[in-house]
Parts: C-alpha cells; sequence; structure tokens
C-alpha cells in the first residue's frame, strides 16, 4: 500500500531536489494512478471509493506541484520551513523590476507592429531564455540549502513569477490577435 505521510518527492521516489528526472515523473504518475485510479474501485465500498478519490488527487496534486518549476520551488522551500505568500511577496530587485517595465512596453508595443506575432516570439524567446536562467540559478540554490541559499531561491522565485506572468500575457495577446482576424 502507498504511504501517502510520505513527501510529494519520497511519493514519487525521486530525490529532494530542484532537478528531476521529468521522464521518470511522468513513468511513476502513471504507475500511481494506475494504482488509485476511481475506476478501479467501482465496485468497492463508498469509503474505499472516496479514499480512492483522495489519493488520486494527493497524486495529482503532488505530480503537477513536482512538473512546474515554480510550484516544485515553493514547495521544496516549504519543505525547508519557509512558506511564501504568492500574492503578497514580490522582489525589490530595482533592475529587474524596470526590465519588466521594458519588456511589458514591448508586448504593448507589439499591437502596433506591422508583424505583432514576430515581435511577441522574439520576446517569448528571450522571456523563455530569462526563465531558463531562473531554473538553473534556482538548482544551484537548492543543491545544499542553507538559510542564504535558501533565501536566494526564494527571491528567484518571486522573479519566475513575473517572468511567468509575462508569458502567460503574451499568450493572451496572441489568442486576443487571432480573435481579432
Amino acid at each position: 500500500m502507498l504511504d501517502f505521510s510520505k513527501n510529494y518527492f519520497e511519493l514519487f521516489g525521486l530525490p529532494v531536489g530542484y532537478i528531476i528526472d521529468k521522464s521518470q515523473l511522468a513513468e511513476r504518475y502513471r504507475e500511481l494512478q494506475r494504482v488509485v485510479h476511481p475506476d478501479r474501485f467501482a465496485n468497492a465500498s463508498e469509503q474505499e471509493k472516496r479514499l480512492s478519490l483522495q489519493r488520486a488527487a494527493r497524486i495529482n496534486q503532488a505530480y503537477h506541484t513536482l512538473k512546474d518549476p515554480i510550484e516544485r520551488g515553493r514547495y521544496l522551500l516549504s519543505l525547508n520551513g519557509i512558506e511564501m505568500d504568492v500574492q503578497q511577496e514580490t522582489t525589490r530587485d530595482s533592475v529587474f523590476l524596470m526590465e519588466q517595465l521594458e519588456l511589458r512596453e514591448e508586448l504593448e508595443a507589439a499591437r502596433a507592429k506591422p508583424d505583432p506575432y514576430a515581435t511577441i516570439a522574439e520576446l517569448m524567446v528571450e522571456v523563455n531564455q530569462r526563465f531558463s536562467n531562473m531554473v538553473g540559478e534556482m538548482a544551484v540554490q537548492f543543491e545544499s540549502a542553507t538559510p542564504e541559499q535558501l533565501e536566494a531561491a526564494r527571491e528567484i522565485l518571486r522573479k519566475m513569477q513575473f517572468m511567468q506572468k509575462l508569458r502567460h500575457d503574451a499568450e493572451e495577446l496572441e489568442a486576443e490577435l487571432d480573435e481579432a482576424l
């Protein structure tokens, strides 16, 4: 029987760390879902059905948390006793914030460009590269997880949230442009 008191990494048989083997994560997710999937409990008691649903939900939550670089970082911080207030925390790095303003201005200016899709695509390349660099920085911070490194990881997560939001806004602008055609 599966031990659902384990942390998400242990549940999936992965070492606790920021860098994970995504194919191993996906494979283990499929294995776990086969074990607890509610369809396997169609003829079971109501309690067994409810437990199956709860277990499937926990596995889904664990999978999506570990799969997402931001959620995985937040989860690792929580395992180290640091809770982030996603709605309230923001970076104080003024250089980074100015860069964000400039990138947002570029995104908004894309509407008026002859080929807004090309402008958005160029911006997305830059945003994705910066995000990838931050993922690499996160991995380093969690290697030994000293208090200073955990605080640095927290700051990187704040910045990653900005980049994720910018990426989302760029995708929304593309969808808006598609609808206008």
